[in-house]
């Protein structure tokens, strides 16, 4: 009997995640859907989203929101980037005096 219970307890709690993360998931996808003025579905709402203040990183000095991209990464290929590795310990194996050939 105490099985039977352990069953329905677990399986209540299952389904009640599950409900929970469907509906997080439709929340969230409805939200990134929308424009940003719609997003405020009553007054208060739409007055806490008027209101939000952007990250500190995302303004400039002037307190102006920064529309540019914040990391930009070149694209290297994998011989420019052994060369590149190469450089690095060649010129710290220089640096001790030793080179590849002194360590064999």
């Amino acid at each position: 009997m105490l099985h039977l219970l352990y069953i329905l307890a677990f399986t209540t709690i299952a389904v009640l995640a599950v409900r929970n993360l469907i509906r997080s998931l439709l929340t969230v996808g409805l939200e990134s859907q929308s424009l940003p003025s719609n997003r405020g579905l009553s007054s208060r709402d739409s007055y806490s989203q008027s209101r939000r203040i952007p990250h500190p990183e995302l303004l400039d000095e002037s307190g102006n929101f920064i529309d540019e991209p914040l990391l930009v990464m070149r694209s290297v290929n994998v011989q420019e980037a052994r060369e590149q590795l190469d450089a690095i310990y060649n010129s710290e194996v220089g640096s001790t005096g030793e080179t590849k050939d002194e360590k064999k």
